[in-house]
């Protein structure tokens, strides 16, 4: 599992490559929870594009961030799932959050939303 976190200002993008289990999700929420916790950050988008696997702890990671950021009224975004990942987030109530495009549009979209 490899990811990349870029920050755009307020926004994180969250690229993930290949499988995210319960090690690799560890390892993205310790980086990025300190970034939330020190104020700094206000959207999350999850760049799934090249995400080939993920299990449960996946939906925890995501699903903790969301609480984190709900303390500064920050937004998510789930970028690019593949079709079998989107019939997860529906199930888990998160399709609400999915988007299709690229990281660029995300960005637009999540800049309209939080300053808008």
């Amino acid at each position: 599992m490899n990811f990349e976190i870029n920050m755009v200002n307020d926004i994180a993008v969250i690229r993930l490559y290949g499988e995210l289990d319960h090690h690799a999700a560890e390892k993205i929420r310790t980086q990025i929870s300190k970034t939330i916790l020190q104020g700094n950050l206000h959207t999350i988008i999850w760049n799934l594009e090249r995400l080939n696997f993920m299990d449960s702890s996946g939906i925890g990671l995501i699903l903790g961030r969301m609480r984190e950021l709900g303390a500064v009224n920050g937004q998510t975004i789930i970028l690019n799932p593949s079709s079998t990942m989107k019939k997860i987030f529906q199930f888990s109530g998160l399709s609400k959050f999915v988007m299709e495009g690229n990281e660029e549009e995300a960005i637009l979209h999540a800049r309209g939303i939080v300053n808008g």
